[in-house]
């Protein structure tokens, strides 16, 4: 928010009429009040973000990107604004614009992206360390599995309690041939989630690599235990008692 004392009484005026008509929908009497306050104050970021919404929701996407760009001009770590524009960026067909950021933003340390108040909430939090795990997700694809790890990892310093990032670091971390550290993972996933039954069938295959194959079983049957229509737990004891 724009700090009162650098406000005119009209100014604040225009600002308090534009959040209240912003917050109870009001698009054209929000678009009025706060595009006259830009007129002589036009450094407020977060003030060109609203600009920027009430543009997406009117459908004029160009307007609506301009407003946002400008907003992450003014304040370059405005996360809000920037998954915005992402969203915009996609909706014009600027695809290539769209993933460069979504990618910069995945790519950002975890402090490079703030809300207008410098403190990132846990929506936008979890939007980023969404972006930053499929970043991760595209790098496994490719085969570049120490960069995938490296993205899957910086999502989860922002949101540690992601359990489905954690699990795919844990894949990722086998498949780079790192079991130790993926069944660790794993484990992690378990001890805060036992229901998330993924992670304890990879857990199992873990450790099956590991030849550990009486504890891959155990892992396997209880898998079963909680859920029978699990077939890659089945399949995968099928396997070891054929072998």
């Amino acid at each position: 928010m724009p700090s009162a004392g650098e406000l005119t009484s009209e100014e604040r005026e225009q600002y308090q009429l534009g959040r209240a008509s912003f917050e109870r929908g009001d698009l054209d009497g929000a678009l009025v009040h706060l595009t006259r306050l830009l007129e002589t104050r036009a450094g407020f970021a977060d003030v060109h973000y609203m600009v920027g919404l009430l543009h997406e929701r009117r459908g004029d996407l160009e307007s609506s990107a301009k407003s946002l760009e400008r907003a992450i001009r003014i304040n370059p770590g405005y996360a809000e604004a920037a998954l915005a524009l992402v969203s915009v960026y996609e909706q014009r067909g600027e695809f290539e614009r769209s993933r460069a950021l979504a990618e910069e933003m995945a790519t950002a340390t975890p402090r490079r992206f703030a809300t207008s108040e410098d403190l990132v909430d846990p929506t936008t939090r979890g939007k980023l360390a969404n972006l930053q795990a499929a970043l991760g997700d595209a790098y496994r694809e490719v085969g570049e599995l120490r960069d995938a790890i490296e993205a899957y990892r910086k999502a989860l310093d922002r949101c540690p309690d992601f359990h489905d990032i954690r699990h795919r670091l844990g894949v990722a971390l086998r498949e780079s041939g790192l079991p130790h550290q993926a069944a660790q993972e794993f484990r992690r996933v378990l001890r805060a989630n036992p229901n998330f039954l993924p992670s304890a069938v990879q857990l199992g295959v873990t450790y099956y690599g590991l030849g550990r194959t009486d504890d891959a079983v155990r892992e396997w049957e209880q898998v079963l235990e909680r859920d029978p229509g699990r077939e890659d737990a089945r399949a995968y004891l099928r396997m070891t008692r054929g072998a």
